[in-house]
């Protein structure tokens, strides 16, 4: 599949750079993934839009904390704007409800989850679904299918699982693409609820911390719940938490693997720097 190729070549030169300890030149990195520099250069700019060189600056673990400096959210600003948890993320409109505590606490008895193995940016993903929208959503790059399906699988023991990849196709392609209307049916306990609703605050290129997360939510001493929370949310890159950070500047864990959260940081900050750069040359 194209785009869990491109993002395998571009998992492996992460790796590249990380043991050179810092930036390699073009020539270094094509030969080093046994490419010429035109392939290797055509194919980062078709997966991020912008030179290998230029992407390493935001692969460097220190990018972090220049998003942290400059790109900080207040979300306490976010909410006094009138946003919600259902807004617009570019052209993609996530449309999107909550489980009742009682719903819950059933452990998902009575629902049918259709899930499906599709292709991403970031290379392959496992995809569940009820009939009200996406459920679940991991990443396969840094651990196995079988994992990722006890993971997932897992946090609704009483439902039944269906392999039906076609049945959710849609839902998954608006969400992959950003394009249409991705729905998703969140499914944790009210104060994880609270936490997911905050990250999807946070708009594409920015980040926020635990502690500003937990300050939203109204329980600023709560900063290790809020951290559990994060790393239990079962929708990543859709609900970002990936774009929350530790305090000084640390990216902090991921659960589907830090490669992933590195690679979806640096991806969008740096559509979001051309967003920009784009907007001002045309102002």
């Amino acid at each position: 599949m194209e785009t869990d190729y491109h993002y395998g070549v571009m998992r492996r030169a992460i790796g590249l750079i990380d043991e050179a300890g810092g930036s390699l030149s073009l020539a270094d990195l094509a030969a080093r993934l046994n490419m010429s520099e035109a392939h290797f250069q055509r194919l980062f700019s078709q997966w991020v839009g912008i030179s290998p060189k230029r992407y390493q600056q935001y692969l460097a673990l220190g990018e972090a904390r220049r998003m942290l400096r400059d790109r900080f959210t207040t979300l306490q600003a976010a909410q006094g704007a009138g946003l919600s948890g259902s807004g617009r993320l570019h052209d993609l409109f996530l449309r999107w409800e909550a489980m009742t505590p009682g719903e819950y606490a059933q452990g998902g008895a009575g629902l049918v989850i259709r899930w499906g193995v599709f292709e991403t940016p970031f290379g392959p993903a496992l995809v569940c679904a009820t009939p009200r929208g996406i459920c679940g959503l991991g990443f396969l790059s840094e651990t196995t299918e079988d994992a990722a399906k006890a993971d997932l699988f897992g946090r609704w023991p009483r439902a039944e699982f269906v392999h039906d990849p076609a049945s959710i196709a849609p839902w998954v392609a608006a969400a992959v693409t950003q394009k249409g209307e991705a729905a998703l049916h969140m499914i944790g306990g009210p104060f994880q609820i609270k936490v997911w609703e905050a990250l999807m605050q946070v708009p594409e290129g920015h980040v926020t911390t635990y502690s500003e997360i937990a300050g939203a939510i109204g329980h600023p001493a709560a900063m290790r719940a809020v951290g559990t929370a994060v790393g239990r949310n079962p929708v990543s890159w859709l609900i970002p938490c990936h774009r929350a950070l530790r305090k000084e500047g640390a990216l902090g864990g991921y659960h589907w693997g830090l490669p992933v959260k590195r690679a979806l940081l640096a991806r969008e900050s740096a559509r979001s720097d051309g967003r920009a750069a784009t907007a001002q040359s045309a102002g």
